[in-house]
């Protein structure tokens, strides 16, 4: 089952839609973003959208002003030049995992469930979890639990899973549970595998790439004044954002002209934007959730 999408009003709220304009959902999921922006266009806009999981293609809604495309979004370029498209008035991403794709057991992504180790967002993927777990080297293994996970035991838990699946692959996520075993206590158990999840499904499907990759084609798609509109649900993701759309890089400072300006592509509109009370109590994996809007220059 798909859920209404986080701040979903605010999301396409900030991509100040004009009738006849051409905007891209680059996470389609349910279809609820895309649905929004469909109802505030008129007859001679038009909508692009993405999304990897072949899932997603039964939600298409029977619209003529939208298109669906089954890959994902870092390919957003050559996939709008594809269908004659150069520059675009928005671009709205929302970068959590759909609510369908944590709630189908055999997908991998829930801690609730036991599974096989899959968690790729596409099944077209080649590297699913169970390639993490058992064929990364330990220090590959740390690397990503504690680089997307923030988990302090990252280097004892690798050494654990190296040493486990000598004797016998870990297939299973129960089988994970059990060989992490002795750091999950019981009052923090669920906090603790939801961040090794979060870690694992992250180096799967190379969410930190495909981000950065899609954030530095967006300058470039939108016409000036566009708006770019961006949901993230975790400090990694939301860093780069709000990085990207301040300097237009992911790390170090830009160049500054001769009088100390910086010659930078967007510009950020309003403040950082979280769900209310009422969103979280109706849907609670929107406590994390972070919108930020920017307009190219």
């Amino acid at each position: 089952m798909y859920h209404n999408p986080v701040l979903l009003e605010a999301s396409v709220d900030g991509l100040d839609i004009k009738a006849d304009g051409v905007y891209v959902d680059v996470t389609y999921g349910g279809g609820g973003h895309s649905k929004e922006i469909l109802k505030r266009l008129g007859p001679e806009g038009r909508l692009f959208a993405f999304d990897q999981d072949e899932e997603a293609l039964d939600n298409k809604v029977d619209d003529a002003r939208l298109t669906l495309i089954n890959e994902n979004f870092r390919y957003i370029r050559q996939f709008l030049k594809f269908y004659g498209i150069r520059k675009v008035d928005g671009i709205l991403a929302d970068f959590g995992v759909s609510s369908h794709q944590f709630d189908k057991a055999e997908r991998g992504f829930s801690t609730r469930f036991d599974a096989d180790l899959d968690m790729r967002m596409s099944q077209k993927g080649l590297v699913s979890a169970y390639d993490v777990v058992n064929s990364y080297e330990y220090n590959d293994l740390r690397r990503v639990l504690f680089q997307y996970g923030d988990l302090r035991n990252a280097n004892a838990m690798a050494n654990v899973i190296v040493a486990s699946r000598e004797k016998a692959p870990i297939k299973t996520s129960a089988q994970l549970k059990e060989v992490l075993g002795r750091f999950l206590p019981k009052h923090k158990e669920h906090k603790i595998l939801a961040q090794i999840y979060q870690a694992i499904r992250i180096e799967v499907n190379q969410e930190i790439e495909v981000i950065k990759e899609f954030l530095q084609q967006v300058p470039e798609l939108l016409k000036p004044g566009g708006r770019l509109s961006v949901i993230s649900y975790h400090s990694l993701e939301d860093r780069l954002v709000k990085r990207f759309i301040r300097s237009g890089l992911f790390e170090g400072e830009p160049e500054k002209d001769f009088y100390g300006n910086i010659d930078v592509p967007l510009r950020k509109v309003g403040g950082l934007v979280v769900p209310t009370k009422e969103e979280i109590a109706v849907n609670n994996r929107a406590r994390s959730a972070k919108l930020r809007i920017a307009e190219r220059i």
